[in-house]
């Protein structure tokens, strides 16, 4: 087993410190998750900050063991500061993706809602008025929050449950945010597979080992199928980001090919 490098050790560690922060200071969250530009929460470095947060004990966890596994044999060789750079960008290009399909998904529900012809400022009311208590989603809190925004601008008689429906789901697109680390880590799989293609991946979930050449290219088909459908391919539905997972590879993918192309693989940056 490869011994662990300086800059996936000093990772670890930050994950690790804000993890534990989080949840001595639960607000923090707020302000140091991903939010979506639409909602009031939202900061420009919530970009950056959202790839060292986490949502679970299982969900650290999985992160920095396949971060230790993949990222300590590509910092070795390609030295610290081009595997950061590289984790990092994934990183950013996960987030970018996420929130652009967010935008299209939250379009695609205010399409139903234009015959309200809401002012920007009333619609931005209404995607961040309450949608839970904290523990549960509650329509009902939705609902007579924006009964009061909906009367003073005179729009309150043309709410349907359609539009009720619509503007809800949009709501629930807008405030839940992005956390975790998941999107550069599909950037290090990406270059695990092109660099160790023919590498044996023994998985503590699968029994036997499978080559990352084809282990990598059919957890991307999973990603995708979740991400379109919203479903689980082993059932249930889905609270997972699968298009930041599919973000972080594409942006991988992009910058391998580059270095490839440019013949910087076996150039280390220090």
């Amino acid at each position: 087993m490869m011994n662990i490098t300086p800059t996936v050790k000093q990772l670890l560690i930050i994950n690790i410190i804000f993890f534990i922060g989080s949840l001595l200071v639960p607000i923090s969250n707020q302000y140091l998750a991903l939010y979506n530009p639409e909602d009031d929460f939202f900061k420009i470095w919530q970009l950056f900050t959202h790839m060292f947060m986490h949502g679970g004990y299982m969900h650290i966890f999985f992160n920095m063991f396949a971060l230790y596994s993949f990222g300590s044999a590509l910092e070795h060789f390609w030295g610290s500061q081009k595997f950061l750079f590289f984790y990092i960008s994934c990183g950013l290009g996960a987030a970018l993706v996420q929130l652009g399909i967010n935008h299209l998904e939250i379009q695609h529900l205010l399409n139903d809602t234009t015959y309200l012809n809401l002012s920007e400022s009333t619609l931005r009311q209404i995607l961040n008025a309450t949608i839970s208590d904290g523990d549960n989603y509650r329509p009902d809190l939705f609902e007579k929050e924006i009964r009061v925004i909906l009367e003073s601008s005179s729009k309150l008689n043309l709410l349907n449950q359609d539009s009720f429906n619509a503007l809800y789901k949009a709501a629930q697109q807008v405030q839940i945010p992005m956390v975790g680390a998941s999107g550069a880590i599909y950037g290090l799989l990406i270059a695990f597979t092109v660099m160790f293609p023919n590498a044996e991946l023994a998985l503590m979930f699968i029994p036997i080992p499978i080559k990352a050449k084809y282990f990598v290219p059919g957890l991307l088909v999973f990603d995708l199928y979740s991400g379109v459908t919203g479903q689980s391919i082993f059932g249930g539905a889905s609270g997972i980001a699968h298009f930041a997972h599919l973000g972080g590879a594409i942006v991988g993918f992009l910058i391998m090919w580059y270095w490839k192309k440019n013949q910087f693989n076996d150039n280390r940056w220090n």
